[in-house]
């Protein structure tokens, strides 16, 4: 068992625009109800490419500089707090266990968490925003360890289920299955997905398993198209082989005519949504996950949401609930859907520079973090 104090090392991310520096800190203790987690893999997420960058502005959310970047995370317990014993579905901990989490914590007695909100949680806090130059210091998955505050939501990893393949159950699968919960995705709807990287691949996987007629998946990487198949599209289209007009008519003729009943934008970029919108049929729901960078804005005509009684949802985090359903889908699909190739590139944390040029430049669909 681990014991106080704990030294490791973190990546202190400064600025935007400047390198990432290994430090070594020491974490004098660990409080009551916190838990210490060493990180044994974090993945690099669109959202930390754009911190990264700029931006996305972690201080539009409360965040401070320095700070540690890195969320899609799995680790095991280093040390227990005062009064844990358990994980949330009950399950004993002991250090050793191996665990995920959802990176932003809820005070569950707000009003939002009290009405079943907990992902707009009035005191929500999260990994990145914290600062890195005080204790704890260990606020993002970039490091050796991560502190889980008291009261945080975490389930224990089924033994079945790797480390490579667990990291992205608490950001981009979560995500995309609570945005399919969201608009209630049906038995033999029609769903497009806009954009093939890995929540366009969990979304492509999720919307097959909860009984899609026919998956569209839209991306203009050949590797990720190719990876949209293997995760069970129907159908994918090359946007660099392609008009939007062309692709409107290719969904149409896909889908009866009908237009697609589920949208899943997670491109990222604005121009996408009015594409996306025009792809969409009579009451077609458009789930809106990949904008985040604020300012950014498109126009489009509001009569089509009229007169074709579409929905638009904005989706922004999950409730953590949902993570438990996602290691059980991970458990059960492992081995019919090649989870292994999402997050194939491995750096050290030493090597955090080099793993952020290779995403960046999308050499990677995931790439990962291993201390």
């Amino acid at each position: 068992m681990s014991t106080a104090p704990f030294e490791g090392r973190i990546a202190r991310f400064d600025e935007p625009g400047k390198p990432f520096e290994i430090e070594t800190v020491t974490l004098p203790d660990i409080g009551p109800g916190e838990i210490l987690i060493r990180v044994t893999r974090t993945n690099i997420c669109g959202s930390d490419v754009h911190a990264w960058h700029g931006t996305f502005a972690t201080r539009g959310l409360g965040g401070q500089l320095p700070t540690v970047l890195g969320h899609e995370m799995v680790g095991v317990v280093a040390a227990l707090g005062v009064g844990v014993a358990a994980d949330s579905n009950g399950k004993a901990l002991e250090p050793g266990t191996r665990v995920v989490f959802p990176y932003f914590f809820c005070c569950h007695t707000c009003r939002n968490c009290l009405s079943g909100r907990r992902n707009a949680c009035l005191n929500l806090k999260m990994a990145m925003l914290g600062r890195a130059d005080e204790p704890p210091y260990f606020v993002g998955g970039y490091a050796d360890y991560f502190v889980l505050p008291a009261g945080a939501v975490l389930y224990t990893v089924p033994d079945a289920v790797p480390d490579d393949i667990a990291a992205g159950a608490n950001c981009a699968l979560s995500q995309v299955m609570y945005g399919l919960e969201r608009v209630d995705q049906q038995l033999g709807e029609y769903v497009v997905v806009q954009g093939a990287g890995a929540l366009g691949l969990y979304a492509v996987a999720v919307a097959k398993a909860r009984g899609a007629a026919k998956v569209i998946a839209i991306d203009g990487v050949p590797e990720r198209l190719e990876l949209a198949t293997a995760f069970g599209a129907d159908a994918v289209i090359d946007i660099t082989a392609t008009t939007d007009k062309d692709r409107a008519k290719i969904v149409r003729s896909l889908t009866d005519g009908q237009g697609a009943d589920v949208v899943v934008e997670v491109v990222g970029h604005p121009s996408a949504i009015d594409e996306g919108l025009k792809l969409l049929g009579q009451f077609g729901r458009y789930v809106e996950i990949g904008n985040i960078n604020i300012g950014r804005t498109f126009e489009f005509d509001p009569s089509r949401f009229v007169f074709a009684n579409k929905t638009m949802v904005g989706v922004s985090l999950y409730d953590p609930s949902v993570l438990s359903r996602a290691l059980a889908f991970l458990e059960e699909h492992q081995h019919r859907l090649p989870f292994d190739r999402l997050a194939a590139a491995r750096y050290s944390l030493d090597d955090i520079n080099e793993a952020f040029a290779a995403a960046e430049d999308k050499r990677d669909v995931r790439a990962s973090i291993v201390p």
